[in-house]
């Protein structure tokens, strides 16, 4: 067999051109080619094509792949792969949702049954009911954290107050030498005594309460002092809170109430107002007789009189007892969660009234009520106080306002002569009830007509104490 030879000769690289040998046809040449590559084909790979097509596309330029990818139609991706000789195939999904799911059993006829979607997006029936909800715990409304509270038992809520007949609360003011409140004292600060027999206090707070304030004001004054007082109701208006309430009493022959209980403000204001154009008992002797008692008189008879007339001047009365009585009354059905006050401005005088002091006592202590007072004209002068000890008959009482303050935690009547010092007597005594220590007890005596003696103690000397000195379960005025 002949093989290929090189022939010397000219050429563009410097050889000659191979020649087939002789004997050999040029179609038994192209025949082995093609079975080469048909070979080549068969053994060739997915990804030895791929590696073939991409360099050919990246000589193509962008600029012409672009339409032809438009062009090209939208193909499956759930075509699988073929086999690779160099990669396992992947294995399987179990949880791999079916193609074409089964349809629901013949059984199941229930129109409209319920189905929700499974966790690979497909609807099937809901056969078991959602689980509970947990149960859902709330706290009670009146645990608020900002809600004030009881300092001897913090599980008493504040102003939950003497629901039970046999609870006992004493307001209590402490003061120094000075007459400076005294602050900070504690529950074992304080003794409480009972007919002479310690308690046990199941309340103790100093919070202040909102008022409720009956304002009794004695018109019966000289005419010059009820001015001077008049003058002062802005400061008396001012001495008050928004959270207060007043009303407002007058007295001198009659009780009169002026208005009911209004909040503290601009309608307090207005009503204190129309009692600026009040007067008061003129000064000096009664005119019964002369030329200025009447009219006209001729030969001693008034003109068109047929007998001569009899002046007798009219009875002076200032029923004090029966003013506190009516403003004690209908306080006594305000809310029981405010401290209650009767704030009386008057010369103390009292003559003429139906309802006895024991009797009005009585019924200040029973409903927790308190008298505080501004003594003013001949009761704030101090030599003139002395001399109204001194009871003549017939003329009435003039130290009955201290024994009033005195009896039910009040302390002592601001006694003030000057315009500026009543000014300032309205916005101490506002600012003691308000902020007094509020002590509690149960008592084991049962609710009677008698009433007990009650004494507060503090373990510090030297300090001042204004409570009421009796507790009355019940109290009734005695009958006209």
């Amino acid at each position: 067999m002949e093989s290929f030879s090189r022939k010397p000769g000219p050429s563009k690289a410097g050889w000659t051109a191979l020649t087939p040998p002789a004997g050999m046809s040029l179609i038994v040449v192209v025949a082995i080619m093609v079975v080469a590559i048909m070979v080549a084909m068969m053994l060739a790979t997915p990804e030895s094509l791929e590696a073939l097509v991409l360099p050919a596309q990246a000589q193509s330029g962008a600029s012409q792949s672009a339409p032809v990818e438009a062009q090209k139609p939208a193909q499956s991706q759930d075509i699988p792969d073929a086999p690779s000789t160099v990669q396992p195939p992947e294995p399987e999904r179990l949880d791999k949702p079916p193609v074409n799911p089964p349809p629901p059993p013949a059984g199941d006829k229930t129109p409209g049954a319920a189905r929700k979607p499974d966790n690979f997006g497909q609807t099937g029936t809901d056969t078991q009911p959602p689980p509970p909800m947990p149960p859902i715990e709330t706290l009670p409304p009146s645990r608020t954290p900002t809600a004030p509270r009881n300092q001897v038992n913090p599980q008493e809520d504040m102003p939950k107050i003497f629901v039970s007949v046999n609870f006992v609360q004493i307001p209590v003011t402490v003061k120094d030498k000075q007459g400076r409140p005294v602050d900070g004292l504690r529950p074992k600060d304080f003794t409480v005594l009972e007919n002479g027999k310690p308690q046990s206090l199941t309340w103790f707070s100093t919070d202040p309460f909102e008022l409720a304030v009956a304002i009794v004001l004695d018109q019966g004054m000289p005419d010059v002092a009820l001015q001077k007082i008049n003058q002062t109701f802005p400061a008396l208006v001012a001495a008050f809170s928004v959270y207060d309430e007043a009303a407002i009493y007058t007295y001198s022959s009659t009780v009169s109430q002026v208005s009911g209980y209004l909040p503290t403000g601009q309608k307090l204001t207005s009503v204190l107002n129309q009692l600026k154009t009040e007067t008061g008992h003129a000064n000096g002797v009664a005119v019964l007789n002369g030329p200025m008692a009447s009219g006209p008189i001729v030969n001693g008879v008034p003109v068109g009189s047929p007998s001569v007339p009899v002046n007798s001047p009219d009875r002076e009365a200032h029923v004090l007892n029966d003013a506190i009585l009516r403003a004690a009354l209908d306080l006594s059905k305000r809310e029981r969660t405010r401290r209650k006050v009767i704030f009386v401005i008057s010369d103390g005088r009292e003559m003429g009234s139906r309802a006895s002091y024991g009797d009005v006592v009585k019924v200040l202590l029973a409903q927790g009520i308190q008298v505080k007072a501004v003594a003013v004209e001949g009761s704030a002068i101090p030599g003139y106080r002395k001399l109204e000890r001194f009871h003549l008959p017939l003329q009435g009482y003039s130290d009955l306002l201290p024994r009033y303050t005195s009896a039910t935690g009040g302390g002592k009547p601001y006694s003030e002569f000057t315009r500026n010092a009543i000014e300032d007597a309205y916005a101490e005594i506002t600012a003691d009830v308000r902020n007094q220590y509020t002590l509690g007890y149960n008592t084991r005596a049962t609710a009677s007509t008698v009433c007990r003696d009650l004494e507060v103690r503090v373990d510090y000397p030297g300090l001042n104490i204004a409570t009421k000195d009796k507790y009355c379960p019940a109290a009734q005025p005695r009958a006209q």
